[in-house]
């Protein structure tokens, strides 16, 4: 205790040229030489005098700024935040450059496709047609009757009548017929017959040992059963045939009438 009253009588000396206050029946001195000495000597005081506390005082203004610290070290990492609400959706941007693309390579081809339904059964066009010679051994044939056309060139649907040497129509519709004649020694007068009516006629004058041709074609409209053939007129019955020269009479369905 006597060491704590010599010290306080020193400093207390040292802080005469201080100045000092009075708070009731205590009185406290302020020194500005020494921080430190004057906490020191603060403390000592209220040890020795104890004395009420005074008023609070008004707060003091604010100091001046300080300066600016270092950087602090990098804090961890926190965590993720939830996931916040949908936005609403943006305008319509601009349209884009309307230049064509350059052209891509061509794909790979792909894969089979199902086979598909069966079609409906097509239609069914009616044929007929023939083409048939003159055997050598029936050169000049008999007037007035058909003449022996018989050497088969075609007739496959066997719509002409070989034993009667006519062609029976199947297929009513309309028909091409022609007939080329080789004609040697004598005149030649043929005729195109449908039912025993001469429908076309062809002549010929030639006489001697000369070779010449008669040649006819048409088209006829027919209906189903009427019959068509070649005969020779009068006696001008100059059809000839031979290893080096033929006859002819063909036909042939252009379109038929059947629905």
């Amino acid at each position: 205790m006597n060491a704590t009253s010599t010290s306080v009588s020193a400093a207390h000396q040292r802080r005469d040229q201080g100045g000092q206050k009075e708070i009731g029946d205590c009185q406290v001195y302020q020194t500005f030489e020494s921080m430190h000495t004057d906490r020191l000597y603060v403390l000592l005081i209220f040890y020795n005098n104890p004395c009420e506390v005074g008023f609070k005082g008004e707060k003091g203004d604010i100091g001046f700024q300080g300066v600016k610290g270092d950087k602090g070290e990098k804090g961890e990492a926190g965590e993720n935040g939830t996931k916040g609400e949908m936005g609403e959706s943006g305008k319509l941007g601009p349209p884009g450059p309307q230049e064509r693309g350059l052209k891509g390579d061509k794909g790979d081809p792909g894969p089979p496709g199902l086979r598909g339904e069966a079609g409906t059964p097509g239609e069914t066009r009616p044929r007929s047609a023939f083409s048939m010679g003159l055997f050598p051994s029936k050169s000049f044939p008999p007037s007035g009757f058909p003449v022996r056309f018989d050497k088969v060139f075609y007739n496959g649907e066997s719509h002409y009548d070989l034993a009667a040497s006519k062609f029976n129509c199947t297929y009513p519709g309309v028909y091409v017929f022609s007939y080329h004649i080789t004609v040697r020694n004598r005149p030649l007068r043929a005729a195109l017959v449908v039912n025993g009516v001469r429908r076309v006629r062809s002549r010929d004058t030639l006489y001697g040992q000369d070779i010449d041709q008669a040649s006819n074609m048409v088209l006829l409209r027919l209906a189903q059963g009427d019959q068509v053939w070649v005969e020779t007129l009068r006696d001008w019955n100059g059809a000839y045939s031979s290893s080096e020269d033929d006859s002819i009479f063909s036909g042939f369905l252009l379109y038929s009438d059947l629905p």
